[in-house]
């Protein structure tokens, strides 16, 4: 599947999705790689290593600096997939070197959380083991 490239390099790990935006500000812990924010879909959950794929990210510019602190943490996702990017998480992916993808056709949304994926950020392609 082809979207645009927003963070150059390339990142495989199990999908990880979520229906509602993300703020990495307050919303996910740097120090755990964990979500925290009260009532969001993926509280709970680590995003670290995984393909985390959401709509769009939501809140204070700081966030741009949690995404990086997560990097230097070894806790960062493996990648990013958004709907549509917006600069906080796009800042945050090139500054981390997270690879970095959005703008996917609707087929994408069929693929079940955990499908293990190949995000190029180099050339905005997804793929994945369609025998798994």
């Amino acid at each position: 599947m082809k979207g645009r490239g927003i963070s150059k390099g390339t990142g495989t790990g199990e999908l990880l999705v979520s229906s509602e935006p993300i703020s990495f500000l307050s919303g996910v812990n740097p120090e755990t790689g964990t979500v925290v924010e009260q009532g969001h879909p993926l509280e709970g959950q680590s995003i670290a290593g995984r393909v985390l794929a959401f709509p769009y990210g939501k809140g204070s510019t700081v966030g741009s600096y949690v995404i990086y602190a997560l990097k230097q943490n070894g806790l960062a996702p493996a990648a990013i997939i958004n709907t549509e990017a917006e600069p906080i998480i796009a800042v945050g992916a090139i500054i981390a070197g997270i690879p970095m993808i959005d703008r996917l056709p609707s087929e994408f949304s069929r693929l079940p959380p955990g499908t293990r994926v190949t995000v190029n950020g180099d050339t905005g392609e997804v793929s994945y083991d369609e025998t798994a």
